[in-house]
């Protein structure tokens, strides 16, 4: 397996670029990402915070949105899907259980 190293020039701090050496094998992919993970969903908040009350829960299992990108948030709608697709991420949805 080859080895390369690339650089990576990011934002201006103060005048000075942000950079950064990464080692990498020829097998290896690294995801950079720039800016918030949040792209829309209720940013007039400090924190975004949901509390759910499990005992209250109807369904047997609910699913919870991870990637940030469902229209029907905090709940998930499969737009994880097409995030993974376009990032090479692989986020998935948290699955809240009633027994």
């Amino acid at each position: 397996m080859q080895a390369r190293t690339i650089s990576i020039h990011g934002p201006s701090i103060g005048g000075t670029v942000v950079s950064k050496n990464l080692h990498l094998q020829s097998k290896k992919r690294v995801v950079v990402r720039s800016g918030p993970i949040n792209p829309d969903i209720r940013k007039e908040e400090a924190k975004v915070v949901d509390t759910v009350d499990v005992s209250e829960q109807d369904k047997k299992q609910v699913a919870y949105c991870r990637c940030w990108r469902s229209k029907t948030f905090p709940m998930c709608d499969g737009q994880h899907v097409k995030h993974n697709e376009e990032a090479g991420d692989n986020v998935g949805p948290l699955l809240v259980k009633k027994e």
